[in-house]
């Protein structure tokens, strides 16, 4: 079964990528952090390493993520996503963090 999830972007990487402020990433297998990020990189290239490090692929510290009213940002890239994510009735969200003083 494919599932449809639903990503919801910052403008700043709209912008980037050319993309509108929600895309839809189709993926057949599991959905995990790891699986959904390979699969946006792939359809949207000009997001390589801007949401994760390019080598590494760990989240970029003011990078964050949420769905269904929980933050992600500190989930394993490996764990299985949200069913309301995978089923795409809830949206994962990519927020840019805001630090200062």
């Amino acid at each position: 079964m494919t599932a449809k999830v639903r990503v919801a972007l910052p403008s700043s990487l709209c912008a980037l990528a050319g993309a509108p402020q929600e895309v839809t990433i189709c993926l057949d297998g599991p959905v995990t952090q790891r699986t959904l990020l390979d699969a946006l990189e792939a359809n949207y290239p000009a997001l390589r390493g801007t949401i994760r490090d390019y080598g590494s692929k760990r989240r970029r510290p003011f990078v964050r993520f949420f769905a269904c009213e929980m933050d992600l940002s500190h989930c394993s890239p490996e764990e299985t996503l949200p069913l309301a994510v995978v089923e795409g009735r809830e949206v994962f969200m990519v927020v840019g963090a805001i630090a200062g003083g």
